[in-house]
């Protein structure tokens, strides 16, 4: 493969036409709520790359009385001279919460040029959703932002996974989120406490039903599906397993991390496998020098319906901290 940029339009404007791509970010959302644990989250972040990112938590991360002080810390941290690759967004309170818009009050016009999302957690209808983003935009025009911050939102009610495809349809939003714990709890004891946990939180036809609808949701409106968190903390095979059925069996592309230990078996298992994804550069390499007209790589015919895979696959290793050949590397750092 040669360093020369081929003279043709980046993949991403010519692979999806009338759809929407999928986002690029990192495939590991970690979730810090106190400033302790957020600082050391930011400290590992400097020395694994922008490979995950991070959640300032100002839901569950908020002592009752004392939402606006933690809004304040996440919003001095997410604005700070630690924040060098502008990959820590923040989680308000649902929209039932009376600090809600006080969270994005705070956090809009101190972070909001550095914020890459705003998490929405706990909404019960499509409707909610869109009372929370209303607000958002409201306050990015107030504060002079060109940038709409896209939006996370959490399903882990039986109203929004019952209007989830709506909901994925909503401008802004880039990823629906899996609330594994309170989407069980929800179900008042119809679904054991063992759902909450492996290998039940896969096997449970209810939960299973649940995550392969919001993957579905999620990749058939442009959207990232992000997995839940694994409760195992220490077990590294078992974290690993656990993403790796995400991955493989229900298609998520992202997932939930709430300790350090998590990261990296989350990145190992939702990486691709090396040989395909060097075959994969090669193919689109080729595809670019031939302007996306069909081509003929390790004697098999490729077109646009294949190049649109290998294109993914290459986002998901660039997401995963995969080394990826200079030239193509370059496609997604230029974007």
């Amino acid at each position: 493969m040669t360093n020369a940029q081929p003279h043709s339009a980046h993949p991403s404007e010519v692979l999806f036409a009338g759809e929407r791509a999928l986002p690029l970010m990192p495939a590991v959302d970690h979730y810090a709520g106190s400033e302790k644990l957020i600082r050391k989250a930011i400290a590992l972040q400097a020395e694994m790359g922008p490979v995950f990112d991070i959640t300032c938590d100002c839901e569950d991360g908020a002592a009752a009385g004392a939402e606006r002080e933690h809004a304040e810390m996440c919003a001095e941290i997410i604005a700070g001279s630690d924040n060098p690759h502008g990959r820590i967004g923040a989680r308000i309170h649902d929209v039932t919460h009376p600090s809600w818009r006080q969270d994005l009050e705070i956090l809009i016009p101190r972070a909001g040029a550095l914020l890459p999302f705003i998490t929405l957690p706990k909404p019960c209808s499509a409707n909610d959703v869109r009372t929370q983003i209303a607000a958002l935009r409201e306050l990015e025009a107030r504060a002079g932002l060109t940038r709409p911050i896209p939006v996370h939102v959490l399903i882990e009610t039986h109203g929004a996974l019952r209007e989830v495809w709506e909901i994925a349809a909503i401008g802004g939003v880039e990823s629906l989120d899996f609330g594994l714990m309170d989407f069980v709890s929800a179900h008042q004891g119809a679904i054991g406490g063992a759902a909450m946990r492996s290998p039940g939180q896969f096997d449970h036809p209810l939960v299973r039903r649940a995550k392969c609808e919001i993957a579905a949701a999620a990749l058939g409106n442009g959207v990232i599906p992000s997995h839940n968190v694994t409760t195992e903390l220490k077990d590294r095979a078992l974290i690993l397993s656990d993403a790796a059925r995400a991955r493989d069996e229900f298609g998520y592309l992202r997932m939930w991390s709430i300790h350090p230990n998590q990261i990296e078996p989350i990145l190992q298992a939702m990486r691709p496998d090396f040989a395909e994804v060097s075959e994969a550069a090669e193919i689109i390499w080729q595809a670019m020098a031939a302007q996306w007209g069909p081509i003929k790589h390790a004697g098999k015919l490729h077109d646009r319906a294949s190049y649109r895979y290998y294109w993914n696959l290459l986002a998901r290793a660039h997401s995963t901290g995969v080394e990826l050949p200079a030239p193509v590397c370059a496609l997604f750092t230029s974007r």
